[in-house]
């Protein structure tokens, strides 16, 4: 690239807010340079605090030939008309996790790729944590042998923080609570460590003083298609831990972050442990390995501006974006179903047949 990819950004709350901090002055890549919120006040406090100027309506970012796509940090719910005004424009989609609130929102836009000749990049992160990225080497290379289960767990306290005046008290806004607030980054992890997942099953239960109308626990199972196990656990009401464990033949790996630190991504080395156990002599045999310094958030931004110079989809694609949403609306399903197993395929199939895609 001989210059930054110039981009926008609309939904100017706290994520909006990380985001760019993560590439402001840090990324040669690309460059925030419209910012659009319905509200004066935070247009305001966003130019301001972060020296982006903030456009008054969506047409004036839209109009600006200069940029060549836009970030959305908006509600669930809003993804997909949002993305549908992007893709309209002929700017390439850049939305938050999950890709949408409803896997039938999901796969249009996932359809708007191909309807308008864009690209959609999906926020999942996690998997670019420099950790993960080292375990998947570490598989790849037959290191741990024949891997044979999984398991991670993300968990903070936010339940407890819940109020009426927050989207995510509505079981409607955020289905499952920590399903699609938590586990969906867990979700994504499983998928691209241990490939195709063909079932899950899942229990939940609501255990937060606040009264909010979503669960607040889950404990959900993964079989995988080369017949390979996996878990992801979640509470909503302790404090924050994202752990992950893959266990192999030859050895097991073992990766968990300081959740103190997720909205500060480049500090994360820091306050991190990664190690490898072999063989059979146990703890005492655990080889720690140095994780190095890296930014999850510059490098989904960088990949997004990457696919906005390219016109193709990166890792961090729709259709990924989409199985892990599958994954909990099958985990949603098994819930009101006693912990009966759930195939992915059915849900994405029905759900398929539902939008006459």
């Amino acid at each position: 690239m001989s210059s930054p990819v110039k981009l926008g950004i609309v939904g100017l709350g706290r994520w909006a807010k990380v985001l760019t901090r993560a590439v402001s002055g840090k990324s040669s890549k690309l460059q925030i340079v419209a910012g659009y919120s319905r509200s004066q006040d935070k247009r305001s406090e966003f130019e301001n605090e972060l020296g982006v100027l903030c456009v008054p309506d969506m047409q004036t970012m839209l109009s600006n030939a200069d940029i060549k796509g836009v970030i959305l940090t908006v509600p669930n719910e809003q993804h997909l008309p949002m993305a549908e005004m992007v893709a309209k424009a002929g700017k390439h989609v850049y939305t938050e996790k999950p890709i949408a609130q409803t896997l039938e929102d999901g796969l249009k836009i996932e359809a708007l790729e191909k309807q308008y000749g864009i690209t959609v990049t999906v926020g999942h992160s996690a998997r670019l944590m420099a950790g993960i990225r080292i375990i998947k080497e570490h598989i790849d290379k037959g290191e741990l042998g024949r891997v044979a289960f999984m398991e991670a767990n993300f968990s903070n306290e936010r339940a407890l923080e819940l109020t009426p005046n927050t989207w995510r008290w509505y079981k409607d806004r955020a289905p499952g609570g920590n399903l699609s607030q938590l586990c969906i980054h867990m979700f994504d992890v499983l998928h691209l460590l241990g490939g195709a997942v063909t079932e899950v099953s899942s229990m939940a239960s609501k255990l937060s003083p606040v009264g909010a109308e979503v669960d607040d626990q889950s404990m959900t199972t993964i079989r995988f298609a080369d017949g390979k196990l996996g878990y992801v656990g979640s509470s909503w009401t302790s404090p924050g831990i994202f752990s992950v464990r893959v266990f192999g033949s030859k050895g097991l790996m073992h990766y968990e972050i300081d959740f103190g630190t997720w909205d500060t991504p480049h500090l994360l080395h820091n306050a991190s442990v990664l190690y490898i156990q072999r063989g059979k002599d146990g703890w005492a045999k655990r080889q720690e390995i140095k994780i190095p310094e890296s930014d999850m958030f510059r490098a989904e931004l960088e990949m997004f501006a990457d696919s906005c110079v390219s016109g193709k989809p990166g890792e961090l694609t729709a259709s990924n974006g989409n199985v892990a949403v599958a994954m909990m609306y099958a985990a949603l399903r098994s819930i009101d179903n006693n912990g009966q197993c759930v195939k992915i395929a059915d849900i994405v199939n029905e759900t398929r047949k539902k939008i006459g895609n």
